[in-house]
């Protein structure tokens, strides 16, 4: 059987493994890559302001004391130290989906009488996520940046 192939069908046979190969490329391998959207639909506008990001995350690391975040079945609990006095109570927060930006929540939450605020778990989905708290005490903006990664 094997005495009949010549080179002309072993190169024959080659080209058509490789065209096969190339259509499974452009074909077939796209459709299991992951949502690659943009992160912000209005990217340019917030690069502008970025500078502003920069001094509110600086202020917020010379803080003493942090805000501190913590998880259980209930959400994700976000902890003001008592000695914050946060303008208006109002804590202007989004939590970021890295891989789905359908499952992002951006939200102003006020903080209730023990300085604290929560997301509750009916609006979480298991995965990463990047939680960006903004706040202003004495009308200086503050923010911090966490890694959240809920069960």
């Amino acid at each position: 059987m094997f005495k009949k192939l010549s080179w002309g069908h072993g190169v024959v046979i080659a080209l058509g493994s490789f065209i096969a190969f190339i259509l499974y490329l452009i074909l077939i391998f796209p459709m299991g890559k992951q949502n690659a959207e943009m992160i912000s639909s209005n990217y340019y506008e917030e690069e502008l302001v970025y500078q502003d990001v920069i001094d509110a995350k600086k202020r917020a690391m010379e803080l003493e004391v942090h805000p501190v975040y913590s998880q259980d079945k209930n959400g994700i609990k976000l902890h003001f130290p008592e000695d914050r006095k946060v303008d208006k109570k109002e804590i202007d927060f989004v939590l970021f989906r890295t891989d789905d930006s359908t499952l992002d929540l951006k939200k102003v939450e006020f903080l209730d009488g023990t300085n604290s605020m929560l997301i509750p778990a009916r609006v979480l989905v298991p995965g990463s996520y990047t939680l960006k708290t903004k706040w202003k005490e004495n009308n200086q903006l503050y923010q911090i940046d966490y890694d959240v990664l809920w069960k």
